[in-house]
């Protein structure tokens, strides 16, 4: 049912993503395409892995992650989303997923695993909290955006 991400999956990771854009009240804020979620998961310079959860009928979810490096740790895997599709949640398909990217990150010994959640996401945070993660309050996300 979890399997690695290929190219023929690259409309159903654009819709779930966009799915999430919804759900995260931000559906204007995706410019990714087809073409550069091909280009960037499988071209020359790849960047990023994903994982799908499949049924015969269809793709349920799906976890990005990418190998990031910490000045203090050294080789860590970001998990930037797992999404999983809204009539599918509370099944077990995000814990398949997110146990994917942390069998990656054990196999790749890697020091740290990291990913975000927005404060008012109680499902996301529940979800993590089973797994005795760390959920810091005290760092502030900055970044630029380009257009």
């Amino acid at each position: 049912m979890v399997r690695k991400g290929t190219k023929k999956d690259i409309p159903a990771l654009l819709a779930l993503i966009t799915e999430l854009a919804i759900y995260e009240k931000a559906p204007n804020e995706v410019v990714v395409t087809k073409e550069i979620l091909l280009s960037d998961g499988f071209g020359k310079d790849k960047i990023f892995d994903f994982f799908v959860y499949e049924t015969k009928n269809g793709i349920l979810g799906i976890a990005l992650y990418y190998t990031k490096y910490s000045t203090w740790k050294g080789k860590c895997i970001y998990l930037e989303d797992i999404v999983v599709s809204q009539q599918h949640r509370q099944k077990g398909v995000g814990s398949k997923l997110f146990d994917a990217v942390l069998e990656v990150a054990k196999n790749k010994k890697v020091k740290r695993m990291e990913w975000q959640v927005l404060d008012w996401n109680e499902p996301a945070i529940k979800f993590y909290k089973k797994y005795n993660a760390i959920l810091d309050e005290e760092w502030i996300n900055g970044k630029f955006e380009f257009k």
